[in-house]
């Protein structure tokens, strides 16, 4: 073996060590749920903050954002970050202290509380699906690096159907080992290895930056040459048209994705429906010892998103200002690829092996959170009150398990789903498709959440699945869903009218919520909320 890729190798090894002994010798000495699911709430906030990093930042980040500087050259994506610190305040003052004082395990056990059963059953069934496919769809992005590395090591490009297998047993790989210290160390292990996932992922990525940097000829004014200088318009861009007026400049700002109205509102109800109602999120809020450090935790890594974005975009930016003084006719298609073909190629020796570290950390990192997410959700909401409604701790403890389990092998195919789904269509960006998973179902969560936390005595348990579908098929219209589905059958099934804007991805959520709770609230409850005893 090269003396180079067992140096490189070597890095990567006792990186998988030192995860997986972290991860089991944290969570060790288990033995209820509630140790499994919120680690006795005995988390401090710090390490709190650090899990929420390392769960957002995922494989998709890594090379997505990159992909997204390296395709638009600009910092437009920026304005999305100012709605999710606007959005996780209001998070920590309506969500967190429900969540706390209800003692929920699964965050769904409010609605049930709030609403009734069937309302629990939708949501949670929702999140369920809604997160198996989101978190499956990102992970193939961890397998890149080892589909690139058989191109170097090799000097061949591998066929689709190669690419197709390295993508299939990078996965498999990657969700065997996440799924070893998840299953048998719970949220504590999850938490303190995701410590040390965020300190690689973004270490890794300022190393890179400065490599970058010092790599291209003439620095910083040669960054300017070829760019045309950095101007306003680079971070914030409105999205109207001046050549339109009325609803029409309205209707083309809605279809561009990165606007100051997006930022401020659209990314501000995303951000709500991933920190607010989904499991995969809060519960790793809920670990904190009280509402005051969870909150601080929350609001804390928000800020951190703006430094971590921009650093992101900045690697895509260098990146496409290296390649037009270095061209390089072997540079992959996809811009996802862009990042990962400069780390094998250009990086020194050892950094070579830290950045593919940073690769896996990011995607360990936010694979470990929803399979425990996940399991938490399926055991108190589903085996608990449905398949074994006289489960001992014992056996609790024994089904969550196992769901994870359950849930690392449901991830495996959907992973291997996405990576053909790439293969086939190799200009298929990364960012939209992660959050625009969420944008279809988000808001229909974050709509029936809103109506029972703002209201007292509005949203019928049994009628609020009907918001739901409401605020989901409104979504699948201005998204343009039924066409996009009946384009893959090489057909078209209708034409929108020209009142209807197509919105994209940063505003599904919004208007998703919108629909949903104006439906939820026409309805009185069955049951006025009241405060836990």
């Amino acid at each position: 073996m090269d003396a180079r890729l067992l140096i490189d190798s070597g890095v990567l090894l006792l990186y998988f060590f030192i995860i997986i002994f972290i991860g089991l010798y944290m969570g060790r000495k288990e033995d209820n749920l509630e140790d499994f699911a919120l680690g006795g709430r005995r988390i401090p906030w710090w390490a709190v903050l650090a899990s929420i990093i390392a769960a957002e930042t995922s494989a998709g980040t890594f090379f997505g954002a990159p992909g997204e500087g390296f395709t638009l050259r600009n910092y437009t994506y920026l304005q999305l970050a100012l709605g999710t610190i606007i959005a996780r305040i209001l998070v920590s003052y309506i969500f967190i202290k429900p969540y706390y004082d209800y003692k929920v395990f699964s965050i769904y056990e409010y609605l049930t509380a709030r609403f009734g059963t069937r309302t629990k059953n939708a949501a949670s069934a929702v999140f369920m699906i809604t997160r198996l496919l989101a978190s499956g769809a990102r992970l193939y992005v961890g397998a890149i690096a080892l589909a690139l590395a058989y191109e170097m090591i090799s000097g061949v490009r591998p066929s689709p159907m190669q690419t197709l297998w390295i993508y299939v047993v990078s996965t498999v790989a990657i969700v065997v080992l996440t799924a070893i210290y998840t299953t048998l160390g719970g949220i504590k292990a999850v938490i303190w290895t995701d410590v040390i996932q965020a300190s690689i992922m973004f270490g890794s990525a300022l190393v890179a930056v400065g490599l970058l940097y010092f790599s291209i000829p003439g620095g910083w004014n040669e960054i300017i040459a070829r760019t045309g200088g950095f101007h306003f318009h680079d971070f914030i861009t409105t999205g109207l048209d001046p050549a339109k007026h009325g609803w029409q400049q309205i209707v083309a700002m809605f279809g561009i994705e990165y606007t100051i109205f997006a930022g401020l509102f659209g990314a501000t109800f995303i951000t709500m429906g991933t920190h607010g109602t989904d499991q995969d999120m809060v519960q790793r809020m809920l670990t904190a010892p009280d509402i005051r450090r969870s909150r601080r935790s929350l609001i804390l890594s928000g800020l951190a998103d703006i430094p971590i974005a921009f650093t992101f975009l900045t690697i895509g930016l260098l990146l496409w200002v290296y390649y037009q003084a270095h061209p390089d006719p072997t540079l992959p298609k996809t811009p996802n690829e862009t990042f990962c073909h400069f780390i094998l190629y250009q990086m020194p020796v050892g950094l070579r092996g830290l950045l593919i570290a940073g690769i896996f950390a990011t995607t360990m990192g936010s694979l470990s959170t929803a399979l425990n997410a996940l399991a938490t959700s399926f055991t108190r909401d589903w085996y608990q009150p449905y398949i074994n409604r006289a489960a001992t701790e014992a056996q609790s403890l024994r089904a969550v398990r196992w769901a994870t389990v359950g849930f690392a092998f449901l991830m495996i195919v959907v992973a291997s789903a996405t990576s053909y789904c790439v293969i086939v269509l190799p200009n298929v960006r990364i960012i939209p498709i992660a959050l625009g998973i969420f944008g279809y179902t988000y808001g229909s969560l974050l709509g029936i959440f809103f109506c029972g936390m703002l209201t007292r005595t509005r949203g019928r348990d049994g009628l609020n699945p009907i918001a739901m579908i409401a605020g989901f098929l409104f979504v699948a219209l201005i998204s343009n869903l039924p066409n996009d589905i009946a384009r893959i059958f090489g057909t078209k099934l209708y034409t929108p009218p020209v009142w209807l804007p197509i919105m994209e991805f940063p505003w599904w959520i919004c208007f998703g919520t919108i629909v949903t709770f104006l439906v939820a609230v026409a309805f009185r409850s069955g049951r006025a909320a009241h405060p836990p005893a």
